[in-house]
C-alpha cells in the first residue's frame, strides 16, 4: 500500500512537472550593433521569479501554464514589459533589442544589475575574444581605491610600476617595449625621457575601463613587445546625473616633519611657469628667492561630473558626459644618496638626501556620443590634463670623496618644478552597410608642452675642503655647480585609424564564418626641446676672499651686489654677454611619421576553432637635428617593417578556451636616446646616442583560461621573447660615470609563465529584501626568465668615440623582476535603501630588477624587492551619500637601489603611509 501511494505521488509530481512550460530567448543591445546583452535582469511581474541573460544574451524561465508579463530591465537602459501566455509543454520565445532610456528601474525588483564596467562583463568580453587581453574596469578601479591610470594597469598580472618614476613593466619589459592610446588612438609623451606617456597623470574618473593587450595586434602601432594599453574613456547612458566629491590626503612622512619646505615660485594649483629674465646675463633679475617657503602638508581633491541622454528623432540617441577634477598630495622622503660607485666600492658622492614633494593633477573631459541609428554611431572625446610635480631636495656629506668635502660638510639643493598641459582631441564614427560591411575610423589631434622653469641647483662646500667644520663657500668647482635651468618641449601630433571590413561565409543561424578586414594607420608627430641653463659660475680666483654663506639665507649671497663685486658671472655653456650667441637654447629637434598598411582575414574554422591571421606594414621616418653642448649636426633614418601575426582561439566547452598568438615586431630608439643632450642629476647625469639602431622583436603566447562562474577566471598563460639587437641602458665609462643608451649584445630573450584566479569566495541574496553580500578574492603571479648577451667588442665598433667594457658576458634584461605577485581580497554588502558597504585589501610583491648594466669591473645597479599592502573602504548612506577611506602602503617598504659585486647601497629611502578620507554627492 505504502509502495502504491509512493508511486502515484511520483506519477502526480512528475505530471504535473510535465506541465510545466518555459520562456525563453535572446536580449540584445540597441546601443552595440545589437550585441547580445549580457546580465540583463529578466523576471516575472508579481512574483519572485526570474533569470539573467549568459554571455550570449540567452535566458530560460520555467513556468506553470497561465498568462504573465515579461519584465526586461538593464541598468540605464528602458524596462520593457511583455504580456504573453504559456501552455502547458509550450515554450515561448521572447526575443528583444534593449535601447538605453532615462527611465530607471523603479518598479523592477532588481535580480541582479551589472553595467559594462563591471568586472563579470569585462571577464565575459575577454572570453569571448579570440585575442588574448585583459581589462581592467571602473568598478575594479574603484573598489581597490585606484585613483590613476598607472597604479590601475600595475594591479594586472605580470605589470609593475617602477618607483621614483612614471615607467611601467610589462613581463620584465620597460617604457620602450610598450605603447599607450586613448580610445585606439596613439599618445604623447610628456617626458623627453620616455616614449610612453606617464599613466598616473590620468585621473580613473574619465575612464570606463583599460585594455591590455600584450600580444601584437595587427591594429596596433608594431613598436611593440611588451604591452599597448588602450584608455577607454567614459561613456554616458541614462538618466541625467550630476556627482560632487571632495576629499583630504596625508602622508605620513610628511605631516611627521616639523616644517614642510619646497621651493619659491610655484603656486598652489599647479599652473606656474616661470619664464626666462629679460637680459638675464646683464644683471641679476630673478624674481624669485633662492630661500625655501614652509607649506602645510595637507593634500585635497575635488571633482564635479554629470552626463545626461536623450532621444533625437526615430532611433537617434545624443548623450554627454563632462567631468572636471583637481587633486594635490605631499609627500617627503630622506636616506642615503650616493653618486658612482668603482670597482673598489667607493662612492665619489656620499650624501645623505632629504626630498620635500608636492604633485598635482587638473582633469578636464567632456565627450558628446551621438548615435544616428542602429547603424551610425559618431563620438567626440576632448580632454585636458595640467598635472605638476615639485621637489625640494637638499644634500649633505661628500661631495667628492677625492676633492670637495671629503671628509663631508659639503652642501647641495636642488628644487625642481616640472609641468605637462595636455588637450586630446578625438572624433570616432562606426558605420554598419547591412549586415555585412562595417566602416570604424578615428582621428586625433593631441598638443603636448612639459616645462621645468627655473630648476634651482646650489653647491655649497667647506672653504676648506677636508674639514667639514669650516666656514661655507659657493662651490667653485664646476661653472654648472650653482644654476637656473629653463626647459620647454612640445610634441604635437595627428593620427588617424581608418578599418574595414566585410563578413562571408553565412551560417545557418544568420552568424557568419569569415571576416575581411583592411585597413589605414598614420601618425605624424613633431617634438621639439629647448633648454637653457643659466650657470652662476663662482669666481676662482677670488676663493679665497669668497663670502661666507648662510644656507638658511642663500639670498644672502646670490644677489646683484656680489654679482657687481664680481664674486660670480652668470654664463651659459656658450659663453658669457660676451657671446651674441650665448642665449641661444640647446636644442633637438625632429619629426616621427609612421605609414601603415594592414589587413587580416577572421576565420571560424569548426564551432570551437577560431583564426586571426594578420599582416602590417610600415614605413617610419625619424629625423633628429640637433645643436647641444656635446654636438650639432642630424641623425636621419627611415626603415621599412614587414610584421605578420597569428592568433587563434580553441573553445575546449562553454568555460574553457586554450588560446594561442605569434607575431613579429620592432622597438624604436626615442629621440631622447638618439639625441646627444647632456642631462644632469645629483650624482648621475645621461645623455643620448645618435648611432642607436631597431632592434626587432619575436612574441609567443599560449594560454589556457577557465570561467567557472560569472565574475571568476582561473587561467596560465606561457610566453616568450626574441629581442635581436637589443637596447639597453648602461654605464659610459669615463670621468664622470654617465649613463647612456647602446645596442648591447646580439639577442636576448624572455621567458616566463602567468597565473590569474578570481573566485567568489561567497556570495548570497536576499531576492525579497535586496540585500546581496560578496566576498571575493584575486591572485595573480608572474614568473620571468631573462637573458641576454652582452658584447663590448660590438658596441665599441657600432660606436665611435664610445668606452663601454661590460663587467659581464651576460645578464637579465634591465627591469625585469623574476617574481611579481598581486592579490586582493574584498567584501561587499548591498542593505536596504540604497546603503552599501566594499573593504578591499591589495598586496603587491615585485623581486630585484637590474637598473642599469654594469661596466669595468663595476656591479649592475639593482632596485631590491618591495611588498606593499593597501586598505580601502567605502560606505554608501543611501543613494545620494558616500564616504570612503583609505591607507595605503602600510608596509612602508625601503627603497633600494644597490651596486651588486661591490654590495654598496647608492639610492635608499621610504616613501611613508598614504592616508586619505572622502565624501561624495549624488543629485
Amino acid at each position: 500500500m505504502k509502495l502504491r501511494f509512493l508511486l502515484l505521488s511520483f506519477l502526480f509530481a512528475a505530471t504535473m512537472f510535465a506541465q510545466n512550460g518555459t520562456v525563453t530567448g535572446v536580449i540584445l543591445d540597441k546601443e552595440f550593433n545589437n550585441e547580445p546583452l549580457p546580465f540583463a535582469n529578466i523576471v516575472i511581474k508579481g512574483t519572485k521569479q526570474g533569470a539573467s541573460t549568459d554571455e550570449n544574451g540567452k535566458y530560460s524561465i520555467t513556468l506553470k501554464p497561465g498568462s504573465y508579463t515579461l519584465v526586461i530591465g538593464y541598468l540605464g537602459y528602458e524596462t520593457k514589459e511583455i504580456p504573453f501566455t504559456l501552455k502547458a509543454n509550450e515554450k515561448k520565445v521572447i526575443n528583444y533589442t534593449l535601447e538605453a532610456s532615462g527611465v530607471q528601474l523603479a518598479d523592477v525588483e532588481i535580480i541582479q544589475v551589472v553595467s559594462k564596467e563591471k568586472e563579470s562583463a569585462l571577464l565575459q568580453e575577454q572570453q569571448k575574444a579570440v585575442e588574448i587581453k585583459q581589462s581592467i574596469g571602473a568598478e575594479e578601479i574603484s573598489k581597490k581605491g585606484i585613483g590613476d591610470v598607472a597604479a590601475a594597469v600595475a594591479k594586472t598580472s605580470g605589470i609593475s610600476k617602477q618607483e621614483g618614476s612614471s615607467d611601467i613593466y610589462v613581463r620584465g619589459l620597460g617604457d620602450r617595449y610598450n605603447s599607450t592610446t586613448m580610445n585606439g588612438l596613439p599618445l604623447p609623451s610628456n617626458n623627453p625621457s620616455t616614449k610612453n606617456i606617464s599613466l598616473d597623470i590620468f585621473s580613473t574618473d574619465i575612464l570606463e575601463y583599460i585594455g591590455i593587450d600584450k600580444t601584437y595586434n595587427y591594429k596596433n602601432y608594431g613598436d611593440f613587445a611588451g604591452a599597448n594599453v588602450d584608455i577607454v574613456s567614459k561613456t554616458y547612458k541614462g538618466s541625467g546625473m550630476i556627482e560632487v566629491g571632495s576629499g583630504m590626503n596625508a602622508n605620513s612622512n610628511a605631516i611627521s616633519q616639523n616644517k614642510f619646505y619646497l621651493q619659491d615660485g610655484p603656486n598652489f594649483h599647479g599652473f606656474s611657469n616661470e619664464p626666462i629674465p629679460n637680459n638675464p646675463l646683464s644683471g641679476y633679475n630673478f624674481t624669485t628667492s633662492w630661500n625655501k617657503q614652509a607649506a602645510t602638508p595637507i593634500g585635497s581633491s575635488f571633482y564635479l561630473r554629470g552626463g545626461d541622454s536623450y532621444s533625437v528623432g526615430s532611433g537617434g540617441k545624443l548623450s554627454f558626459f563632462v567631468n572636471a577634477s583637481f587633486d594635490n598630495n605631499y609627500s617627503y622622503k630622506e636616506g642615503a644618496r650616493r653618486g658612482s660607485v668603482n670597482a673598489q666600492g667607493v662612492a665619489v658622492k656620499d650624501l645623505f638626501r632629504t626630498a620635500s614633494e608636492y604633485s598635482t593633477s587638473s582633469n578636464g573631459m567632456a565627450n558628446i556620443n551621438y548615435k544616428l541609428n542602429n547603424n551610425h554611431n559618431f563620438k567626440i572625446n576632448s580632454v585636458y590634463i595640467n598635472s605638476s610635480s615639485q621637489k625640494h631636495e637638499e644634500f649633505t656629506g661628500i661631495i667628492d670623496v677625492f676633492g670637495a668635502a671629503q671628509n663631508g660638510g659639503g652642501f647641495i639643493r636642488r628644487s625642481t618644478f616640472d609641468r605637462t598641459s595636455l588637450l586630446i582631441n578625438q572624433l570616432l564614427g562606426e558605420h554598419k552597410f547591412g549586415e555585412r560591411v562595417n566602416f570604424d575610423w578615428g582621428v586625433s589631434y593631441n598638443m603636448m608642452t612639459n616645462v621645468i622653469p627655473d630648476r634651482m641647483q646650489n653647491t655649497i662646500i667647506p672653504f676648506t675642503w677636508d674639514d667639514p667644520n669650516s666656514r661655507l663657500v659657493a662651490s667653485d668647482i664646476n661653472q654648472s655647480d650653482n644654476h637656473r635651468y629653463y626647459q620647454e618641449m612640445t610634441d604635437d601630433e595627428v593620427a588617424g585609424n581608418f578599418t574595414l571590413s566585410y563578413k562571408f561565409g553565412k551560417n545557418d543561424d544568420n552568424s557568419y564564418k569569415g571576416k575581411i578586414i583592411a585597413g589605414y594607420s598614420g601618425r605624424y608627430k613633431e617634438i621639439n626641446f629647448d633648454a637653457t641653463q643659466l650657470n652662476l659660475s663662482v669666481n676662482r680666483a677670488l676663493y679665497n676672499t669668497q663670502p661666507t654663506v648662510d644656507l638658511n639665507n642663500l639670498d644672502g649671497y646670490f644677489n646683484q651686489a656680489n654679482l657687481d663685486a664680481n664674486f660670480f658671472s652668470i654664463r651659459t655653456f656658450r659663453g658669457d654677454i660676451t657671446n651674441a650667441n650665448a642665449l641661444v637654447p640647446q636644442n633637438y629637434n625632429g619629426q616621427q611619421i609612421i605609414s601603415a598598411g594592414f589587413g587580416a582575414i577572421e576565420y571560424q574554422f569548426t564551432p570551437k576553432l577560431f583564426v586571426i591571421a594578420g599582416f602590417r606594414s610600415e614605413y617610419i621616418i625619424q629625423d633628429i637635428f640637433y645643436n647641444t653642448s656635446l654636438k650639432t649636426g642630424k641623425n636621419l633614418s627611415d626603415t621599412m617593417e614587414y610584421l605578420p601575426s597569428l592568433t587563434a582561439k580553441y573553445e575546449v566547452n562553454e568555460k574553457q578556451n586554450i588560446k594561442f598568438a605569434v607575431s613579429k615586431t620592432y622597438t624604436l630608439p626615442q629621440f631622447k636616446e638618439r639625441a646627444p643632450f647632456l642631462f644632469e642629476e645629483v650624482g648621475q647625469s645621461y645623455f643620448g646616442n645618435p648611432y642607436l639602431y631597431n632592434s626587432t622583436d619575436y612574441n609567443f603566447d599560449l594560454k589556457w583560461e577557465m570561467f567557472p562562474k560569472n565574475g571568476e577566471v582561473l587561467s596560465f598563460t606561457g610566453f616568450g621573447k626574441l629581442i635581436q639587437n637589443p637596447i639597453n641602458q648602461v654605464t659610459v665609462a669615463s670621468a664622470t660615470n654617465d649613463i647612456s643608451w647602446v645596442n648591447s649584445g646580439d639577442q636576448a630573450i624572455g621567458l616566463g609563465i602567468e597565473g590569474e584566479w578570481r573566485k567568489n569566495i561567497f556570495s548570497r541574496e536576499n531576492i525579497s529584501t535586496g540585500e546581496k553580500t560578496n566576498l571575493g578574492f584575486g591572485l595573480n603571479v608572474s614568473y620571468l626568465f631573462t637573458d641576454q648577451d652582452l658584447n663590448t667588442q660590438k658596441v665599441i665598433e657600432e660606436n665611435p668615440g664610445f668606452s663601454v667594457a661590460f663587467t659581464n658576458k651576460d645578464s637579465r634584461l634591465t627591469g625585469a623582476s623574476d617574481l611579481l605577485i598581486n592579490s586582493d581580497i574584498s567584501f561587499n554588502k548591498e542593505f536596504k535603501n540604497d546603503r552599501s558597504l566594499t573593504a578591499t585589501l591589495a598586496g603587491g610583491y615585485f623581486s630585484d630588477r637590474i637598473y642599469a648594466l654594469g661596466v669595468t669591473s663595476k656591479g649592475d645597479l639593482v632596485d631590491s624587492e618591495v611588498i606593499t599592502l593597501d586598505f580601502i573602504l567605502k560606505y554608501k548612506i543611501n543613494k545620494n551619500i558616500g564616504f570612503g577611506l583609505s591607507a595605503k602602503n602600510l608596509t612602508d617598504p625601503t627603497i633600494e637601489r644597490r651596486q651588486d659585486i661591490q654590495n654598496v647601497v647608492v639610492d635608499s629611502y621610504k616613501k611613508g603611509r598614504n592616508f586619505s578620507i572622502s565624501m561624495k554627492y549624488s543629485f
